[in-house]
């Protein structure tokens, strides 16, 4: 006869397996940046590795040259290559119940209506605090690079092993209200100043076809952009664009508020999303690991489990506005 503890872990792991791409897409659509990779297919998953490698092209081929006739040639070897590294952070959560609490639901219905509200609750939970993560600074233990640490307020860094200070091409670009790109004195961000603050940012980071597609934005500061365009606003379809978050245009990028979800205060980031990649491992992506029983706890333990990190490929094409 199948116990409380074993028909309750049945249900967590099948709901899950079950319903598992459906969690997923919750868990990026609860974040317009992660929305915004997911639709770029900027999100993938390595099987193993100590580190999560990627490779850089930092450097032009020295070889070309200019010649005519018997000139000779420069066939010197170029260093152009060399990658980033970044380390794999893992974040759990947990499916519980007490051996009280399954006893007290041993009926079906009852266990059932357990096990969803149990695994409902740690997506919810994982959802908030992970989109959190992707703002951040990744000053804490642990904790995934955020927006904060690939596309800096100071534009330096140490991102993926290599230090900014010393490989300029490391840097991102800066757009400070207090001392601006075009010169001049302070600007005070609003909606008369906002795009003087956004056009020479925009011209900072393109590079011929290279330019950036996603703009997401603090409240303050997309609530400047959409009121400086008064009668000439261009809305992306809040759909297939960027699943399901209402998205502006600053002339080709799709320009998207994400204020409650951890993005710093007065903040524009400026992303080109082709150099921006969320990797999770194989094993370790929201993947459910076998049930748990503390040694001295009447208790059920269910370990979902992720392990990964934000990735960038070029720095200097991403930029922020800040004060």
């Amino acid at each position: 006869m199948s116990t409380p503890s074993s028909v309750f872990t049945e249900l967590v792991t099948t709901t899950f397996r079950n319903h598992r791409s459906k969690l997923i897409d919750n868990v990026s659509n609860n974040n317009a940046l992660l929305a915004y990779l997911k639709r770029k297919r900027k999100m993938r998953t390595e099987s193993g590795g100590t580190e999560i490698a990627v490779p850089l092209e930092y450097a032009e081929n020295g070889t070309y040259q200019r010649y005519s006739g018997y000139d000779v040639l420069n066939v010197q070897q170029s260093d152009v290559f060399t990658a980033a590294k970044f380390d794999w952070r893992q974040i759990a959560i947990n499916v519980t119940a007490s051996g009280r609490e399954l006893r007290i639901n041993k009926g079906k219905e009852r266990i059932i209506n357990l096990a969803k509200s149990r695994l409902k609750n740690a997506m919810n939970t994982f959802n908030n605090n992970f989109s959190s993560d992707i703002y951040s600074d990744g000053a804490l233990s642990n904790q995934v690079n955020g927006l904060q640490a690939l596309i800096a307020d100071a534009g330096t860094g140490i991102v993926g092993g290599i230090d900014s200070s010393t490989w300029t091409f490391w840097k991102n670009v800066v757009q400070s209200a207090a001392a601006p790109l075009q010169g001049g004195g302070a600007i005070t961000p609003s909606n008369s100043t906002i795009q003087s603050l956004m056009l020479p940012l925009w011209l900072e980071l393109v590079r011929g076809g290279d330019k950036p597609d996603l703009i997401v934005s603090s409240n303050e500061y997309y609530s400047f952009y959409e009121e400086s365009l008064t009668d000439l606003k261009r809305y992306t379809s809040t759909e297939s664009a960027t699943g399901g978050f209402v998205a502006l245009k600053y002339k080709s990028a799709d320009v998207i508020f994400d204020g409650n979800s951890g993005i710093p205060d007065t903040r524009m980031y400026f992303i080109n999303t082709d150099y921006l990649e969320l990797v999770a491992h194989t094993d370790a992506n929201l993947t459910v690991n076998d049930e748990m029983r503390p040694y001295n706890q009447d208790a059920v333990v269910i370990p979902i489990l992720w392990m990964g990190n934000l990735t960038v490929s070029n720095r200097s094409l991403q930029g922020v506005l800040k004060p």
